[in-house]
């Protein structure tokens, strides 16, 4: 199966949104919940507000290139995410955007650039490293397993779905961590056996971009 065998349109991004918030919106307790004993218990609230704000954003970019679809996501969830959320969350799908400005559509190594794009911009606002128990913990390996997917020739859906698995590996990784980044390494110690709220939130947006394109292309 070549790697180039599926090609993500502006669409797909389109609908890749519009599932992430619904995702977002189911799982705004749980997120809340993770939140609560590391926290300050409004991730999940956080963070479907954020995505609700993207939907009314986005019927006004949506016949606009990737790359403005993204930056449009980004600046909506940096005025409506409260907390590290808003800048975190929007400096990735900014980033993001940046990477593909002016595309409409996306190879697997325009994917695989978007997401590192989006992960850089997030490591530089939050000077947060891998194993500091933050979204990172997520993205970082979901970034380098797309990567290495998409360059040793896998199909995309393949791709993604490694993406996928290393994200929430990276999420449950964070359980045993030492909070050493935002509200939870406050807590010292009693950070540790808790899953990051962050890392779960950044798992499932990246699940939800898989299953959006492997849903849209299934019969391609």
């Amino acid at each position: 199966m070549s790697k180039n065998e599926i090609t993500i349109t502006k669409d797909d991004i389109v609908e890749w949104l519009k599932a992430t918030a619904a995702v977002l919106d189911e799982n705004a307790q749980y997120l809340t919940e993770l939140d609560a004993p590391i926290g300050d218990a409004d991730h999940g609230i956080n963070m479907d507000r954020g995505f609700k704000k993207v939907m009314s954003k986005l019927p006004s970019v949506e016949d606009k290139d990737i790359g403005a679809i993204l930056k449009a996501a980004g600046m909506a969830l940096i005025s409506s995410v409260g907390g590290a959320g808003g800048p975190l969350y929007g400096t990735l799908y900014m980033d993001a955007g940046k990477a593909v400005a002016g595309k409409t559509e996306l190879s697997g190594d325009d994917l695989a650039d978007l997401i590192e794009a989006g992960l850089k911009g997030v490591v530089k606002l939050g000077k947060a490293r891998l194993g500091d128990k933050t979204m990172v913990d997520a993205l970082t390996p979901a970034v380098e397993a797309l990567r290495q997917s998409v360059t040793n020739g896998a199909s995309l859906i393949e791709a993604l779905h490694a993406m996928t698995d290393a994200a929430q590996k990276g999420m449950k990784d964070t359980i045993p961590m030492l909070a050493k980044k935002g509200r939870a390494s406050y807590l010292g110690e009693r950070s540790i056996g808790h899953q990051d709220p962050g890392a779960t939130s950044s798992y499932l947006v990246l699940k939800t971009l898989s299953e959006t394109i492997e849903s849209r292309h299934a019969s391609k």
